[in-house]
């Protein structure tokens, strides 16, 4: 039986999961580009005064009084402290994260019984906690090199303090000490924050767009829409990711110590859950969500860009690969 035209045009309109792949890294390549120097201030607030009570001495009092000290001291080059690793983690997290979420959509609702192309919120969520812990453990070496590199400041420090000259020397310093075990240092707790962001990112800015399509207040395929979309995807993963953010970048840049046995391990942390317990009772909820001014001025931007640019580099690369 002859497939119809509409069928046909909806086919070619499909991305394969590489092309998801590529396209989706390029557009998270762009936005960290803008949304690094937030990272730097966010990893170091979320550092400062670690596991200690009320009293402390504050080497930053807020994100912007961070974002100026950092400047004065370390110039463009501090506030852009780790944006090699981000590069190639981003590459890795969201081509993952973008390329591989409606494959993974669509296969859960034929699991479950449902179209592929119903969006149905449960499966949604699945889809987007599983692609981001794919690409939470592919990137896990990356992302680990990247806070140490961010936490690193050679005027003001705060927490544990690792100099690395460069992404390789990262990479070779921590093996030669450590070896694999070393690089996958943290990835429980990457894959806790990575799945708990990606569970609401995609869904969140998805369900937003259809309705804001559906009710006719934005029309599809709109740079605004894609803006709006993306700014309320931005806050709610930002509220969901914030304590597991807290969590992971105190994980990877605390010390190490070697046990009797010559194990090497964290000298703070067993995993990402005895981390946050241990925030808490020395620092109660605040200490979950120190940083949170930075991450969301870090996330909101990085979310719009990513998801926008991607929106409009697979419009475009599909009005160049399916010419009318």
């Amino acid at each position: 039986m002859a497939s119809s035209p509409k069928s046909e045009a909806r086919a070619a309109s499909k991305l394969s999961t590489t092309e998801g792949f590529i396209l989706g890294g390029i557009a998270a390549c762009i936005a960290v580009t803008i949304s690094n120097p937030a990272e730097v201030i966010k990893t170091r607030l979320q550092l400062q005064g670690e596991l200690a009570k009320e009293g402390a001495v504050r080497v930053y009092r807020h994100a912007p009084d961070a974002f100026v000290k950092t400047w004065k001291n370390e110039g463009l080059r501090g506030l852009q402290r780790g944006l090699g690793p981000a590069y190639m983690y981003q590459i890795l997290l969201n081509g993952s994260r973008l390329g591989f979420y409606e494959p993974f959509r669509r296969e859960i609702n034929e699991l479950v019984g449902q179209s592929p192309e119903e969006q149905i919120p449960f499966t949604s969520v699945l889809a987007g906690a599983s692609s981001g812990a794919v690409g939470a453990s592919l990137g896990n070496p990356l992302f680990l090199i990247k806070a140490r590199m961010q936490a690193y400041s050679p005027a003001l420090p705060v927490g544990a303090q690792h100099y690395y000259k460069s992404s390789f020397d990262a990479l070779s310093t921590i093996y030669r000490a450590e070896r694999l075990r070393g690089l996958v240092r943290g990835i429980d707790a990457a894959i806790l924050r990575t799945s708990m962001g990606s569970s609401v990112q995609l869904p969140s800015y998805n369900f937003t767009k259809n309705q804001l399509v559906k009710r006719g207040i934005l029309p599809d395929n709109s740079a605004w829409t894609f803006l709006a979309s993306s700014f309320v995807s931005g806050a709610c993963v930002c509220v969901v990711m914030q304590p597991a953010d807290t969590a992971l970048t105190r994980m990877y840049n605390q010390p190490t110590t070697q046990t009797a046995e010559g194990k090497v391990v964290g000298a703070f942390y067993k995993n990402p859950i005895d981390c946050l317990w241990k925030t808490f009772k020395a620092e109660g909820v605040r200490g979950w969500y120190k940083g949170s001014t930075a991450h969301f001025l870090r996330i909101a931007p990085h979310t719009i860009v990513t998801l926008t640019a991607n929106d409009i580099i697979i419009n475009l690369y599909k009005k160049i690969r399916d010419p009318r």
